[in-house]
C-alpha cells in the first residue's frame, strides 16, 4: 500500500533554494490602474470621486397597430466632473437593428451540409429596419443642435463647453420599429399571439440614452454589437407611456396616476397587497382573458416616476395577469410584482412573485439593501433580460398546463437571476459594455446562494466547483481569460457567468471562509452602491476588507486560462528508528520475513531432496547459525551510551512511535490552489489537512510535504469535497483506484425533455 522506510534522526537535511521567478504569486500592481484621488488603493471611492448625472423627461407612444415606438425626451445632463466637456455622447442602441448595422456586417457563417438551418439562411436576407430615426434635436429654446450619428453612438455638439458643476438640457424626438423577438431575437421587442391577434410588448433601449463619462475611460465609446450590455449614468426619470386603453403597463418606478388608469377595485387590491403574506391578484386570469378577446379603440397614458436609476423599461399588453405582495426590506415596503399572460400559468401564478420577494430579501442580506420601491418580473417567450426594477423572463408551461422539472427550475432560476441584476449592475453600477463578468458573474454567484436558500436541494447549473470542470479542461484555444472584453469572449456563458461564479464560490468556501468573504463582499457592495466600480475596485476591496492578499487568486482565475489539476504522485511512509536493539531487531526480522520468496527457492524445496549441509551437519560452523539481526550485549551497551547523549525531549520523541508520510504533489494544470487532503486511517477514522496555495509560491511545479500521525494511513484523498475544480480526479487518490466507466445505449428520442407531469396527467 504505502512504501515504508526507517529513518534515523541523526542528520539535519538542508537544501539549496534555487532562485526562480515567483510568477503566479507576483502582485497585480502593473495590471491595475494606479490609485488616485478618485479611487483608492483600498478599493474605495476616493475623496474626489465623482459621477455624472442624467435626468430624463420622456413621452413615448406605443403604436399597437404598426408595432412601433415614437417618443420625445428632454435630457438634463449634469457635469459633476472636474473637466470641461466640449460635446456630449449618447447611445443609440436600436441602431444595432439597422439594415446596414455593424452587427450585421460582422456576422459570420459557414455552410455545412446537413446542418445548415432555415434560420441561418433567413439571417442572410435580413431586411428589418429597426434603427432609430432621429427627427429632431434641439435646445430648450427649440434651436436645432448639430449632431453626428456614429453607428450606435451619437455626438451632440453643444453651443458652448460645459464647465464643471454646470448642467445642460436638450430635447430629442425619435421613432423606431419594434422587433419581433421570435423571428429576429432581441433583449426587448414583442411577442405575437396569432390565435387572438394580440401582442405582448417588453420595451427597452427605447430612447437615446447618455453615455457614461468618468475618471477611468472618459466617454464610454464602445459600440453596441449586441453582446456587451449597457454603461449608463444615474438620474431621475419622469416617463409618460401612451398605450391602448385596455393595456396593463408595468414599468421602472412608481405609477403616479393610478386613479386615472386603474379601476377602484384594482386600487383596493393593490392596497391589500402591500401587507399581504402571499401574492394578491390585481388583475386575475378571468379578467385578463376577457380583456384579450376584444381591442379598445382609445388610449391611456400611464405616468411613472423613478429616482436615481440608470435606465428605464416597461411592458404592456391587454393579456396581462397582474399580482403583487409587499416585502419588508430595511424598514421599507417593496412591492414584488409579476405580469404574465395566461400562457404562463399555472407556473407563474404559483411561483413568480414569491421568487421575486425571496430574491430581493436574499440579495439584500449578502450585498446591499434593495432601496427601490418595486421589483417586477414579466413573462415573455424569451429567456431573461434585466432593467431597473423590472425584468423580462421566460419559462412557459405546455398548452395543457403541465411542465417539466427543467421548465420549472429554469423559470425560477431566470427570475432570481434577472431580479438579482437589480443589484448587479443596476445599483452596483459596473461597466457591462467592457466587463460582462462584473454584472453576470457576480450576479450568478449570488443567484446560486439564493437558489440554495429557496431549496437546499436546488439543481443549480452554476456555482459549485465541479460545474466548471468541463469548460476548464476544454480546448485552450477556445478559452479566454475572464478579464476579456465582452465582445471578444469565446464561450460567453462559461466565461462571463460560470467561471466567475465558481471562482467566488471557491473564494468563499475554500480560500477565505464564509465569515471573511461575506464581510468583504458586502463591504464592496455597500461601498459601490449607486456608483461606478471597476474590476480593480472589486479586487482591492475584497483584499482590503478580508485582510488577505489575493493577488495570486485574481491572477490565476481572472487573468489566466490555466485549469486546476493537482496530482498526488506518491506517498512514502517513514518511522523513526528508536535505536533500541531489542525493538529494532524485532521490526527488521519481521520485515525480512515479509519479503517475497524467490521462485527458485520455492521450487528448490521440492526439487532438492537434501542439501549437503542437511546430510552432513558436522560441516556447519558459526556463520551457519549466525543471525546479524540478533541482539548482542555490545548492541545493548552502545544503545545505553546513545541514550546518555540524548535530551529528555529527544528520548520522548524516540519512544512515541510516530508515523511520517512524505507526499509529492504536482501542479499539472498550472493554476495554483490549496492542497486539501483527507486522511483515512486503518481504524476507519479520518482527518483533514489544508495546505494554503502559497505552497506553490516559489514557482515549482512539484512540491513535497511531510505529515505525521500516530495512526497508520490507509488512504489519502486530494480535494475530497470537490472544492477546487480539479479537472482530473484520477490522480487525487492514493493508493490509485480504478474507477469503472458506465455508458448506456439510447435512442434519439431519449434526449428530448421529459415532462412526467404531462405523462401522469
Amino acid at each position: 500500500m504505502f512504501r515504508s522506510l526507517l529513518i534515523a534522526p541523526l542528520f539535519l537535511l538542508t537544501g539549496v533554494l534555487i532562485a526562480q521567478s515567483p510568477g503566479k504569486f507576483e502582485q497585480l500592481g502593473p495590471l491595475l490602474p494606479t490609485p488616485n484621488v478618485y479611487r483608492t488603493a483600498a478599493g474605495a471611492p476616493g475623496h474626489a470621486y465623482y459621477q455624472q448625472r442624467a435626468n430624463y423627461e420622456i413621452d413615448v407612444i406605443l403604436d399597437d397597430k404598426n408595432q412601433s415606438i415614437s417618443g420625445k425626451e428632454r435630457i438634463t445632463y449634469v457635469n459633476n466632473s472636474p473637466d470641461v466637456l466640449q460635446y456630449l455622447w449618447l447611445q443609440l442602441d436600436q441602431n444595432m437593428r439597422a439594415k446596414d448595422s455593424e452587427r450585421q456586417q460582422l456576422r459570420t457563417m459557414s455552410f455545412q451540409q446537413g446542418a445548415t438551418t432555415f434560420d441561418q439562411i433567413k439571417s442572410l436576407h435580413y431586411d428589418f429596419d429597426g434603427g432609430f430615426n432621429i427627427t429632431a434635436l434641439t435646445d430648450d429654446q427649440g434651436n436645432d443642435l448639430p449632431f453626428s450619428v456614429v453607428k450606435t453612438m451619437m455626438r451632440v455638439d453643444i453651443p458652448k463647453p460645459l464647465a464643471p458643476g454646470e448642467s445642460y438640457s436638450f430635447k430629442v424626438e425619435y421613432n423606431y420599429n419594434i422587433n419581433n423577438r421570435k423571428e429576429i431575437g432581441g433583449r426587448s421587442g414583442y411577442e405575437y399571439f396569432e390565435d387572438e391577434d394580440n401582442y405582448l410588448y417588453t420595451i427597452a433601449q427605447f430612447f437615446p440614452r447618455m453615455c457614461v463619462y468618468n475618471d477611468v475611460e472618459g466617454w464610454q465609446n464602445k459600440q453596441f454589437l449586441g453582446r456587451g450590455e449597457f454603461t449608463l449614468p444615474f438620474g431621475d426619470y419622469d416617463v409618460n407611456i401612451t398605450v391602448p386603453s385596455d393595456h396593463v403597463v408595468g414599468a421602472t418606478g412608481v405609477l403616479t396616476n393610478d386613479s386615472e388608469v386603474l379601476s377602484e377595485t384594482q386600487r383596493e387590491r393593490f392596497e391589500q397587497a402591500k401587507t399581504a403574506d402571499k401574492p394578491v391578484m390585481i388583475v386575475n386570469q378571468k379578467e385578463a382573458e376577457k380583456a384579450e378577446k376584444k381591442k379598445a379603440a382609445g388610449t391611456k397614458t400611464w405616468k411613472f416616476h423613478a429616482d436615481n436609476v440608470r435606465d428605464f423599461a416597461f411592458a404592456s399588453s391587454r393579456k396581462f395577469i397582474w399580482d403583487a405582495m409587499g416585502v419588508e426590506i430595511a424598514g421599507k415596503t417593496v412591492m414584488a410584482m409579476s405580469y404574465y399572460p395566461k400562457e404562463g400559468n399555472p407556473l407563474w401564478e404559483r411561483y413568480s412573485t414569491e421568487v421575486v420577494a425571496h430574491t430581493i430579501r436574499t440579495y439584500s442580506k449578502f450585498t446591499t439593501d434593495y432601496t427601490y420601491p418595486v421589483a417586477i418580473s414579466v413573462h415573455t417567450d424569451r429567456i431573461g433580460m434585466e432593467y431597473p426594477m423590472i425584468c423580462f423572463n421566460g419559462g412557459r408551461p405546455e398548452a395543457d398546463g403541465t411542465y417539466s422539472e427543467r421548465t420549472k427550475y429554469g423559470m425560477i432560476s431566470v427570475i432570481i437571476h434577472e431580479v438579482g441584476h437589480n443589484f448587479f449592475p443596476m445599483i452596483i453600477n459596473s461597466d457591462e459594455r467592457q466587463w460582462t463578468w462584473m454584472d453576470e458573474g457576480l450576479n450568478t454567484f449570488v443567484q446560486y446562494l439564493t437558489e440554495k436558500e429557496w431549496d437546499r436541494d436546488y439543481p443549480s447549473r452554476r456555482g459549485p466547483a465541479p460545474k466548471i470542470v468541463d469548460y476548464m479542461k476544454g480546448d485552450p484555444n477556445n478559452i479566454a481569460p475572464i478579464m476579456t472584453n465582452s465582445e471578444q469572449i469565446f464561450q460567453f456563458g462559461n466565461n462571463a457567468y460560470g467561471k466567475p461564479a465558481t471562482a467566488l464560490n471557491i473564494l468563499r468556501e475554500t480560500i477565505l471562509g464564509r465569515e471573511l468573504f461575506d464581510f468583504a463582499f458586502k463591504t464592496y457592495s455597500e461601498r459601490w452602491a449607486f456608483k461606478h466600480p471597476t474590476p480593480a475596485d472589486f479586487f482591492r476591496t475584497m483584499e482590503d476588507a478580508s485582510g488577505v492578499d489575493l493577488d495570486w487568486f485574481w491572477r490565476g482565475w481572472f487573468y489566466d486560462t490555466k485549469p486546476v489539476d493537482i496530482a498526488l504522485n506518491d506517498v512514502l511512509h517513514y518511522t523513526l528508528s528508536t535505536r533500541n536493539p531489542d525493538t529494532e531487531s524485532k521490526i527488521q526480522k519481521q520485515q525480512r520475513d515479509d519479503q517475497p520468496v524467490h521462485i527458485g527457492d520455492i521450487r528448490n524445496r521440492e526439487d532438492i531432496a537434501k542439501s549437503v549441509l542437511e546430510m552432513k551437519p558436522e560441516l556447519n560452523d558459526f556463520y551457519n547459525s549466525y543471525d546479524p539481526l540478533d541482539v548482542t550485549k555490545k548492541d545493548r551497551e552502545e544503545y545505553e551510551k546513545y541514550l546518555e547523549k540524548r535530551s529528555e525531549a529527544e528520548k520522548k520523541l524516540l519512544s512515541e512511535n510516530w508515523n511520517y508520510y512524505e507526499m509529492e504533489f504536482t501542479n499539472e494544470g498550472g493554476l495554483p490552489m490549496p492542497i486539501i487532503l483527507e486522511f483515512t486511517f486503518s481504524d476507519g477514522s479520518t482527518e483533514r489537512h489544508y495546505v494554503p496555495a502559497e505552497i506553490w509560491r516559489f514557482g515549482r511545479d512539484t512540491v513535497n510535504k511531510v505529515f505525521y500521525t500516530k495512526k497508520e494511513l490507509k488512504k489519502v484523498t486530494l480535494d475530497p469535497n470537490l472544492e477546487t475544480a480539479d479537472i482530473d480526479l484520477s490522480d487525487n487518490i492514493w493508493p490509485r483506484v480504478q474507477q469503472p466507466t458506465r455508458f448506456e445505449l439510447f435512442m434519439k428520442e431519449d434526449r428530448q425533455q421529459k415532462n412526467p407531469m404531462q405523462q401522469a396527467k
